[in-house]
């Protein structure tokens, strides 16, 4: 369906700031915020955790330095 297009450096920098994010929701932020850290850090960690950002496949952009047939 969807071919990763996520190289190693994006998705470990997507996983650190999830993390992050995370964190701040449930420790610093209150309301309206805390749920949106929540949501921020959840989508960040699914897609380092897959290599697909369904947005990088809408405008175009491919970290991933594999080239499409070899991708799985």
């Amino acid at each position: 369906m969807f071919t990763k297009n996520e190289g190693s450096l994006d998705r470990g920098i997507r996983a650190v700031v999830g993390v992050l994010a995370l964190i701040a929701g449930f420790t610093m932020l209150s309301g309206v915020w805390q749920i949106v850290a929540g949501v921020v850090g959840l989508v960040l960690l699914a897609t380092a955790a897959i290599g697909i950002c369904p947005l990088y496949s809408v405008l175009g952009i491919n970290t991933c330095p594999v080239k499409p047939a070899e991708r799985r």
